[in-house]
């Protein structure tokens, strides 16, 4: 069984690569028509039930239509459309929407920990300049993107970019202000395992 799924896998992935390389080749754009089922299946050579798995996935990626009766078409792609996927499903469970949070979290203490003691006072300056005044949400967020950015974590801040989304539609947290001085202060001059006891996590 484990075998026969590895071999499934390996057909599926290699027909979605042929059909990426065909409509590279052909140079199809939004609303240009893909050949049909049949066709693909005698053009690439495989069964129409891997060209059928294969346009599936790219439908849900959004990369694809399919139109009753006319055939199956490219269209434009929407960045947020996985977003947009995701979120029925990590949305309507009690436990996933916690550990968005515990997720959240732990990536935001990762990049402290990176940078705790490393950050020149040019750089506290300005970290500092974007909590200025009345700390909300949108500061919060973009002090955080800030320090991944300056640790130079592109994985990192897109993976906490995409977790915050979600995590913030169903989690109002806040931090009072003794909490951000105190972050301040492990950003200075602590250690990186000060940065646990800012999350609760000795």
């Amino acid at each position: 069984m484990e075998l026969a799924s590895s071999e499934q896998k390996k057909v599926y992935e290699g027909v979605l690569q042929q059909l990426k390389s065909y409509i590279e080749e052909n140079q199809l754009t939004a609303g240009d028509r893909l050949p049909s089922e049949r066709e693909l299946s005698e053009l690439l050579n495989v069964g129409r039930s891997s060209i059928r798995e294969a346009f599936r996935a790219l439908e849900l990626l959004g990369l694809i239509e399919t139109r009753r009766g006319e055939g199956t078409y490219m269209r434009a792609y929407r960045p947020y459309h996985m977003v947009e996927l995701l979120s029925h499903f990590l949305l309507n469970s009690t436990k996933t929407r916690d550990e968005l949070l515990t997720a959240k979290q732990m990536l935001e203490q990762e990049v402290l920990m990176l940078l705790s003691g490393r950050l020149s006072t040019e750089q506290i300056s300005v970290a500092a300049a974007i909590l200025d005044g009345e700390i909300t949400r949108s500061s919060h967020e973009e002090f955080f993107r800030y320090l991944f950015e300056q640790c130079n974590q592109d994985l990192l801040l897109s993976m906490w970019q995409f977790i915050t989304w979600f995590a913030d539609s169903v989690h109002e947290v806040t931090y009072s202000s003794s909490w951000y001085e105190e972050m301040f202060e492990v950003l200075k001059k602590g250690k990186a395992s000060d940065v646990l006891t800012l999350y609760g996590r000795e």
